[in-house]
């Protein structure tokens, strides 16, 4: 029997990160033809999408900040104003978005997470599905994740 030693720290390192995200990117691609395919494509990267809503001042009335990812739109951030809430801009900016990576990127699927105090009642008018139910994420509150097929 081999007996190893570690020396276990808990720091943060940019550079270990870097060096960490590499090598599991490797494992992943070599486990994965899907992955592996993707490698080398355009596909390959993460690119951002941000939808913005200005009212007549110029000011911020809402925005969406997501990315696409193969086939994919993750939305990370949908905000409304709450002088405009009900006006239907949450739709319309989610709308937006679901359209540019539809036509523009060959997106097939969406996903988000919201948390329940938040909107999944929302999401689900717009046609999402839940997928995922995490409660007590963070304590007392529960996290949803939902997803969309486009098209």
């Amino acid at each position: 029997m081999v007996c190893r030693m570690f020396r276990i720290e808990a720091e943060v390192d940019k550079a270990r990160r870097d060096l960490l995200r590499s090598r599991l990117l490797d494992t992943n691609t070599a486990a994965s033809p899907v992955l592996a395919a993707l490698r080398g494509t355009p596909a390959e990267r993460e690119l951002p999408l941000h939808v913005w809503a200005l009212d007549e001042t110029g000011e911020l009335a809402g925005g969406l900040v997501g990315h696409t990812w193969t086939t994919w739109l993750h939305v990370t951030y949908l905000w409304v104003d709450g002088r405009h809430r009900g006006s239907g801009l949450g739709s319309r900016l989610l709308a937006e978005a679901e359209r540019i990576a539809h036509q523009d990127r060959g997106c097939r699927s969406v996903r988000l997470e919201t948390w329940d105090f938040q909107a999944p009642g929302f999401y689900q008018k717009q046609g999402y599905e839940v997928v995922c139910v995490i409660p007590d994420y963070p304590p007392g509150i529960t996290e949803y994740t939902l997803t969309k097929s486009l098209g």
